[in-house]
């Protein structure tokens, strides 16, 4: 018997975005499958009522992918693809696969043979990227930066760097609650010249998107406590 498909299906990034994140493509698919691997069963749940599900969820079977159960030794992530069902595999938010550990599931899934399938949804990095002004031919997501002072304004220096000797957009992010201490020691170190992109709460009620350099920055600082934030470093 030929395995299933897994499909790698975005979730949307904020809450009541549920309109701009599904296509019909994305809610056919939905119905038609009846496992899910997922990284937060409780946003997956709200996820699938609001785009339309039409299978009663107590006849879903949902592998938890949470941080306490990534032991890929666990075959019962694969048994169902194995015996010719298709399975959705969901961050918490965003497409899965992209700063995301259900990459782990995609490369397990591509070494097992199994037909993988992304389908159309946002990530909050391109997003931010593609409203940002900057290279969108050569850029580097980083992720998260050190937490120590001395080894985050080190990291910031070697992105600017890169960002002006290889005219590359230079993308990170930090943990929300961590977002205002990061913003100033991006405004405390980069060059005054260095242009700064701050994409905050993408496709929320509250988004905010502005490409300044950093000394326009330091006129008017904006509060990014516990807003999920990408920030985008480029030569002045």
């Amino acid at each position: 018997m030929p395995y299933g498909t897994l499909y790698l299906i975005p979730v949307p990034l904020a809450e009541e975005a549920a309109a701009k994140s599904f296509t019909p493509y994305l809610v056919n698919t939905i119905n038609s499958i009846k496992e899910y691997i997922v990284e937060n069963e409780k946003t997956a749940r709200k996820f699938l009522k609001e785009a339309g599900l039409k299978t009663p969820q107590s006849e879903l079977t949902i592998h938890d992918y949470s941080k306490h159960n990534r032991d890929m030794g666990k075959a019962d992530f694969f048994k169902g693809l194995q015996a010719g069902n298709d399975v959705g595999l969901m961050s918490e938010a965003g497409c899965p696969g992209i700063a995301d550990p259900g990459a782990e599931i995609v490369d397990k899934a591509h070494r097992m043979g199994i037909k993988v399938v992304p389908l159309v949804g946002p990530s909050s990095i391109l997003l931010a990227l593609m409203a940002s002004g900057f290279n969108g031919q050569s850029f580097t997501f980083n992720g998260y930066l050190p937490i120590d002072k001395i080894l985050r304004s080190k990291k910031i220096k070697e992105l600017e760097g890169l960002a002006t000797r290889l005219d590359q957009t230079q993308i990170f992010i930090e943990t929300p609650f961590r977002n205002n201490s990061l913003l100033e020691e991006v405004l405390k170190t980069a060059s005054p010249k260095t242009k700064l992109c701050i994409a905050t709460d993408l496709t929320a009620a509250t988004e905010f998107v502005q490409t300044k350099t950093i000394m326009d920055w330091q006129k008017k600082v904006p509060e990014l406590h516990k807003r999920p934030t990408i920030f985008l470093l480029f030569h002045g």
